[in-house]
């Protein structure tokens, strides 16, 4: 099967706990009515269930909405925690980070230093 990608401008973690009986319509009302955005703006809204088992990412594909599940068989995902916006905003590489178990909160890469001359 082949899946398109989708054009994503942000990537949006919701930072509460989502009810994961939810779907399609019930994330995108939460998007615009809980979190204040713009559910067919080109974004990837990432969800995460109480027991931080499963992942639901929602976002608008053209022509309808799409959404995507993330279930583990063990362990759990290292979600963000004691945040004070409604979403944290990440980057695409943090969030495979994230599906992958990392703590994104507690990675810091090196800075980036930005000399002008070797001497």
């Amino acid at each position: 099967m082949i899946v398109r990608r989708p054009s994503i401008e942000h990537v949006y973690l919701c930072t509460e706990f989502v009810d994961f009986r939810k779907q399609i319509s019930g994330l995108s009302i939460y998007v615009e009515a809980v979190l204040n955005m713009n559910p067919f703006d080109p974004n990837l809204f990432i969800f995460c269930n109480k027991r931080r088992s499963h992942i639901k990412a929602l976002y608008w594909d053209s022509n309808g909405f799409a959404l995507w599940q993330k279930a583990l068989a063990k362990d759990k995902f290292k979600w963000p925690r004691r945040c004070t916006t409604a979403t944290l905003t990440v980057t695409e590489e943090e969030l495979l980070w994230l599906l992958d178990g990392l703590d994104i909160l507690k990675m810091k890469p090196h800075q980036p230093l930005n000399f002008n001359t070797v001497f």
